[in-house]
């Protein structure tokens, strides 16, 4: 009966110490995976994601370059006193009351139309 124990203990130890060796194989493969994956994700970062912010906010400033000088050719639109634009069901905390937080005189038009 001794022997059947031992026979089972050394078969349990040789398991575990396989176990083991594949489980140490394991995660030196993941990090390898892990070093790659991190190497992917910073390039694409440097040479996607940086330029095409670049790219995005020069465009973006050229097309509001273009606008304002087609502004200041033609001036403002014309306005039109639509029932469903600009409503004021209350007045504005603050200045007035007609006004909103960021007002700008030169481009929002007031319900009763721009400001001179």
């Amino acid at each position: 009966m001794a022997s059947f124990a031992r026979v089972g203990l050394r078969r349990a130890q040789g398991a575990w110490r396989r176990s083991t060796s594949t489980y140490i194989k394991n995660i030196e493969a993941e990090e390898h995976y892990a070093v790659g994956l991190t190497n992917t994700w910073r390039n694409i970062s440097l040479f996607g994601a940086i330029p095409l912010c670049i790219f995005t906010a020069y465009n973006g400033w050229q097309k509001e370059q273009e606008h304002h000088h087609h502004i200041q050719e033609h001036g403002k639109p014309e306005f039109h006193a639509y029932s469903h634009l600009r409503i004021r069901t209350k007045p504005f905390p603050w200045g007035d009351g007609n006004h909103s937080l960021f007002h700008n005189s030169g481009a929002n038009a007031l319900p009763e139309g721009y400001e001179e």
